[in-house]
């Protein structure tokens, strides 16, 4: 051998040698700090996606009777409907303890709402999933991330306080979805397991409890309710192995746990924070296999009371593992179910199964609404992340109506290991975290729906019985730490809808299709309009008779949080909780941001 090959074989060692000590210690890196490298990936890869991000599009569509009739009959409300001296606040996530999301006010309606702008920006100037319901009440309005808490003026986004948490969340996820209020205290749920009170004028924190154990992955993200002294809140994480769903009763002046509830079945060994709820909850519809432990049934979202029989109605999460059945036959109650509590004891009253024996992820996802329509039914109205609007006649017990509401396709298809089975709604489809709302005026349930499909390759069984205690339990194929819970359809194959639906009949009478995934609250007006903003960021406003688009305009980032109005300073105004940031989701990556928008002009520069 030549010495000039020699020496060039060495170098090439050389090199070789110093890839591979450099590839190493890349993994290392990656190895130890994980849990920042995930979600920074994300983001890299969502900001270049949004680079080609399109303009946002609507279209809408009669059904054929409303076609005929020109548009839905309108009539004069109720008394009850008619403004009263809190129908200037939005006092809890759904704006009401029953979940309608109707506001009364009608300043800004369809013969004025060309005039709407922005008046003020408040910028979080933090890059999470910024989803959280927006409450405005005294004069403040609240927001909350995944580790602040803060008081806005409602007029012109001036900053009243704001309380950081300082904790190490226990997900990836960086969400939170709001906080409630009662008698001058403010509850929200961390990441790592903890419910927090604030003193609403100055954000001093009051008390903390612990509900859930981050070490097992599970976290508080669900926006509390709080009614008669009590705050209620569940745990989320049932994606999780091991972590079972259970719900709380918190007393508001203490923080101490009133009552627990678990919506899977308790056995010796599964802790006990506080007084179990009563429950005729047994074994028998989990068949697990041997060393199968039940999971699922956390609740991740908000909840819904009624004030008058005072029952707590809790939407109840997936079982899992997600995608396999085999590990855990049987019915698999109260997961994928609305569970129905008496509020000041936990005790069972009801339950509604709409998603039996779930193998897709359709978690029952949203609050539902109670509702008393024109023809005198009081109706529960469910949607799911399965693509169905469910109505149930309350007197009865009896499901009236289940209108699909989405793209379906391919839903009753078996998973198989290594066999990919493609469909629709996917694991990210369906209703997410906002659910129906009710118009009075029109008598029409409003539902907004994500139309995006997923594909998922079943795991064989020795490897869904290896997941350790704590991590995520899907049973999906893959090493791909974005698809744990499936392939979701390329960027830009989704879109969002809309649908209008006759509250008494479950018949859809228009429907809006948008070029990106709906998410966000609805909130119709009695001005006759209707408020949603899409996952580009778009900002719409629509006729609520028919569906027309009366307004719309791009405010800033993903819109998945909250859509509230209320009155400041004598007029009513919009806020819009902008910039959701995920890693499983392709959105623009900004910093989360409150919108203000109103007829007149801004008390504050942007």
């Amino acid at each position: 051998m030549s010495p000039k090959i020699a020496s060039m074989k060495n170098k090439l060692f050389i090199i070789a040698g110093a890839l591979v000590v450099t590839g190493a210690a890349a993994a290392g890196t990656l190895y130890a700090y994980w849990d920042q490298a995930v979600p920074a990936v994300g983001m890299v890869i969502n900001y270049f996606r949004s680079w080609s991000a399109p303009s946002g599009t609507t279209t809408t569509e009669l059904a054929a009777a409303s076609k005929d009739a020109g548009t839905v009959a309108l009539s004069a409300p109720a008394a009850a409907l008619l403004p009263n001296a809190t129908a200037g606040n939005w006092p809890s996530y759904n704006k009401t303890l029953t979940s309608e999301r109707y506001s009364q006010l009608s300043q800004i309606n369809t013969k004025n709402v060309s005039k709407l702008k922005v008046l003020c920006i408040y910028d979080t100037k933090q890059y999470t999933g910024f989803e959280a319901g927006l409450i405005m009440m005294n004069d403040a309005l609240i927001g909350a991330t995944e580790h602040d808490i803060f008081s806005l003026d409602p007029a012109n986004c001036h900053e009243n306080w704001r309380t950081s948490e300082d904790y190490k969340p226990a997900t990836l996820q960086g969400v939170n979805r709001g906080a409630a209020y009662m008698n001058g205290l403010l509850f929200r749920g961390t990441q790592d397991g903890r419910v927090l009170a604030y003193d609403f004028k100055t954000g001093k924190r009051i008390w903390e409890t612990t509900i859930a154990d981050p070490k097992l992955g599970e976290t508080a993200p669900a926006a509390p309710i709080a009614w008669n002294g009590l705050v209620f809140i569940g745990n989320a994480g049932g994606d999780n192995k091991g972590v079972k769903g259970r719900m709380y009763a918190l007393d508001a002046k203490t923080g101490k746990i009133v009552w627990e509830f678990y919506l899977v079945p308790k056995i010796d060994g599964d802790p006990i924070r506080g007084p179990q709820g009563a429950t005729p909850l047994d074994m028998s519809t989990w068949k697990n296999a041997s060393g199968t432990p039940i999971t699922g049934g956390a609740t991740w979202t908000s909840y819904t009371l009624d004030p008058v029989t005072g029952q707590l109605y809790v939407p109840g999460g997936n079982p899992a593992p997600d995608f396999a059945t085999g590990p855990r036959e049987g019915e698999n109650l109260y997961s994928g179910a609305i569970v129905v509590l008496d509020a000041k004891t936990g005790a069972y009253k009801n339950h509604f199964k709409r998603v039996p024996k779930d193998w897709h992820d359709w978690d029952v996802s949203t609050a539902p609404a109670l509702i008393q329509t024109k023809g005198g039914k009081k109706l529960l109205s469910v949607a799911p992340k399965d693509g169905h609007l469910y109505g149930f006649d309350l007197a009865t017990n009896t499901m009236l109506y289940r209108t699909p509401v989405t793209r379906i396709e391919n839903a009753d298809a078996p998973f198989a290991t290594g066999k990919a089975v493609h469909f629709c709604p996917g694991t990210l489809g369906g209703a997410e975290w906002n659910g129906p709302a009710y118009d009075p005026y029109t008598n029409l349930i409003l539902i907004g729906e994500v139309d995006w499909c997923t594909t998922v390759t079943l795991q064989n069984d020795e490897q869904i019985q290896e997941v350790k205690p704590g991590k995520p339990w899907s049973g999906m194929a893959t090493i791909n730490p974005y698809h744990t819970y499936g392939t979701p359809d390329s960027f830009g194959n989704w879109a969002g809808w809309i649908y209008a639906v006759d509250a008494e009949t479950g018949i859809w009478k228009w429907r809006l299709k948008s070029n990106y995934p709906i998410e966000s609250g609805m909130t119709p007006t009695a001005g006759g309009i209707a408020f949603f903003g899409d996952m580009g960021g778009n900002f719409y406003v629509l006729d609520a008779a028919n569906g027309q688009r009366l307004w719309g305009q791009k405010i800033g980032g993903a819109i998945g949080g909250g859509v509230i109005t209320y009155i400041a300073n004598g007029a009513q105004k919009v806020a819009v909780a902008t910039g959701f940031t995920s890693i499983l989701w392709p959105t623009e990556v900004v910093t989360g941001k409150i919108v203000i928008l109103g007829l007149g002009d801004a008390s504050a520069s942007q």
